[in-house]
């Protein structure tokens, strides 16, 4: 087919109708999009905002100078967002408006890193510090960083009259930051020359940031009947520890009431919250080994609301904590409320600087057993560690040290405990007459042991007065950042389990996919010193007692195969100094021969009951009379 030959200004049938419908949509287009009288309106309006928010707070700060190639409409985007702030930020709408910078303050502890927006912390990273990562690639440790959720809040709630609401929150506005030296203020200015601070300045060698707020002709913009300022601090506390279930039940809000000479704290086991009507002095967000707080200096806070959140195990985070701290306010033209903000380790030296008890947030326990380990273990340990560089040999010399001190008290329960052992023939004969007498085989076996000087009780006595000493321990090991990522032997970590075995499944009753080696090796000493200290004993009485003795190792093992290994350390080398103080004792200090004559000499004694013994004895008897009644 032949091609026919048109002239380049020729146009056919089928160009003029595609060029008549391209006009036709666009007319079409046109009128769809064309702006109703309302819209017009509404445009007229926002302009006039504009030129009138031009007029009330004209931009003073010259231009850049390059501003020749910033198009106009960004000014007079900034202009509009002004307008709308007015009438929520009322007279701080200026500071509605900027751009988000970072400011860090360091030292030779810690680095603090601040945002203009809201003027505060955005993340704290300890130096000396490293978070560990187990999983099943292996090991990442990175260094320990406080504050840095993006979920987290630190704002001050001001009751500004003209606000939108009543109340401007000051994590909406943008901070002019002035730096110098270790220190940092943020200011945010108002239009009518008011302005609220934020300064912090970092110590040299030290977690402390000096830290105060100042509010500059406030008492022209905050509602006349407001008498305190409200700081709503929430913080989702992110896993830094291998044992989620420890840092979980070591993780809270402790506070300080002024009245009240010690802290108090939220349930660490379950949602809580509580509320403090008087004077506060501090309130601390509490890691198991860190903390962040906030310490009032000269004034006290007015009041508080604190509250715990406790997260499922799958979720990223371990808990949140929320505190509503109230800031007094005394309606003057200028006033300053200084504090202290610590982010650092739960080191009870630091802490105790404050001089105002929170040295408590270090969960050592109460009472008897706190007063132990703070002014008993905790130094002493101190003074081990200085000579000493393993933490792990240095629990066992603090168990030598202490089973030496204790040997008196275990002397005297090995010597009931042979004396006993001498007497199990006499006893046994009592068991052959009195088979089918039970009580009047009880009544005599008492006789026996009162007529030879022997208490059966002389073997507890001496375990019962060292329960307080082992519960303070109990409570030290994972309350004490000293063993923090400490290894010994096995143990990578003496705060928490040593996983000699991992499980592909979890144990029952909580005890994690694991075996701990060092509660192992605890409960089968246990058995093993338990069988050996008891086999000479005579449990006719109540036979039950025999099975009891070896069943209570196996039920604690479950519960201390996640405990820390640092206990479960300590727990398994006392165990071994006891067998040891035992079989030596026994073998080389007391003799059957002079055991036999010691009990001899005592029975050549007159004897004198007391009024208690004539009771007991009386209360047997009448048992007997009526067990031989109910025979009949």
């Amino acid at each position: 087919m032949h091609q026919l030959n048109r002239p380049e200004s020729y146009m056919d049938k089928n160009q003029i109708l595609g060029i008549f419908l391209i006009f036709a949509l666009l007319a079409g287009y046109t009128y769809v999009n064309a702006p109703s009288p309302e819209q017009i309106a509404e445009q007229e309006r926002i302009q006039d905002s504009i030129e009138m928010a031009q007029k009330v707070a004209p931009v003073s700060s010259p231009l850049p100078n390059n501003s020749a190639s910033i198009s106009p409409v960004v000014a007079i985007s900034d202009s509009a967002k002004i307008a709308q702030f007015q009438g929520t930020m009322g007279v701080f709408a200026n500071a509605g408006i900027g751009t988000e910078s970072s400011y860090t303050l360091e030292n030779e502890l810690i680095s603090v890193v601040f945002t203009n927006k809201g003027g505060i912390v955005k993340e704290a990273t300890l130096k000396n510090f490293k978070k560990l990562r187990i999983d099943s690639t292996g090991t990442e440790s990175t260094t320990v960083r406080l504050m840095e959720d993006e979920k987290n809040k630190f704002e001050y709630l001001l009751p500004i009259a003209n606000a939108g609401n009543g109340i401007l929150k000051t994590s909406a506005l943008y901070f002019t930051a002035n730096q110098s030296g270790n220190s940092i203020t943020f200011t945010a200015q108002a239009s009518n020359g008011a302005s609220f601070q934020q300064k912090y300045t970092l110590n040299q060698n030290s977690y402390n940031l000096d830290y105060e707020i100042s509010m500059l002709g406030f008492d022209q913009v905050i509602d006349p009947n407001s008498k305190q300022i409200q700081l709503n601090w929430v913080n989702h506390l992110d896993k830094i520890e291998n044992n989620r279930q420890f840092e979980k039940r070591y993780s809270t809000v402790y506070f300080k009431e002024s009245a009240e000479g010690s802290a108090d704290y939220c349930s660490c086991t379950g949602d809580d919250d509580e509320t403090i009507s008087s004077k506060v002095d501090w309130v601390s967000n509490v890691h198991q080994f860190f903390n962040t707080s906030l310490v009032a200096k000269n004034n006290k806070f007015s009041n508080a609301e604190v509250s715990t959140e406790m997260l499922d195990d799958s979720a990223e985070d371990i808990k949140i904590l929320r505190s509503n701290i109230g800031i007094p306010f005394g309606q003057s033209s200028n006033e300053t409320f200084a504090m202290q903000m610590y982010i650092g380790p739960n080191e009870y030296n630091n802490l105790n600087k404050y001089e105002n008890s929170l040295e408590e947030i270090i969960p050592f326990g109460i009472s008897i057993v706190g007063t132990i380990n703070r002014h008993v273990i905790r130094p002493f340990f101190n003074f081990l560690s200085q000579f000493i560089g393993s933490k792990g040999i240095v629990i066992i010399v603090l168990i030598f040290i202490i089973k030496m001190l204790l040997y008196p008290l275990m002397y005297k329960m090995l010597h009931s405990q042979a004396k006993m052992a001498a007497l199990k023939p006499e006893i046994t004969k009592l068991t052959d007459k009195f088979k089918d007498e039970p009580q009047k085989k009880q009544m005599e076996t008492m006789k026996i042991y009162r007529e030879y000087g022997v208490s059966p009780l002389g073997g507890c006595m001496p375990m019962v007065l060292q329960m307080p000493i082992w519960y303070a321990l109990f409570r030290f090991f994972p309350a004490s950042i000293t063993f923090r990522q400490e290894p010994f032997l096995w143990a990578t970590d003496l705060s928490s389990f040593d996983m000699f075995f991992k499980l592909p499944f979890e144990l029952p009753l909580g005890m994690g996919a694991h075996i701990s080696l060092f509660t192992l090796l605890w409960a089968v000493t246990t058995l093993l010193y338990t069988y050996y200290n008891t086999k000479h004993m005579d449990m006719s009485a109540n036979p039950a007692m025999k099975y009891v003795q070896y069943l209570m190792p196996m039920m604690f093992l479950g519960f201390f195969n996640s405990y820390a290994s640092g206990l479960t350390c300590y727990m398994f080398f006392s165990n071994i100094f006891n067998i040891l103080q035992t079989v030596i004792t026994k073998k080389f200090v007391f003799k059957d021969e002079k055991i036999l004559a010691e009990l001899n000499k005592q029975k050549a004694k007159p004897k004198k009951t007391s009024a208690f013994q004539e009771r007991l004895q009386e209360a047997m008897r009448q048992q007997q009379a009526a067990q031989q009644k109910r025979k009949k």
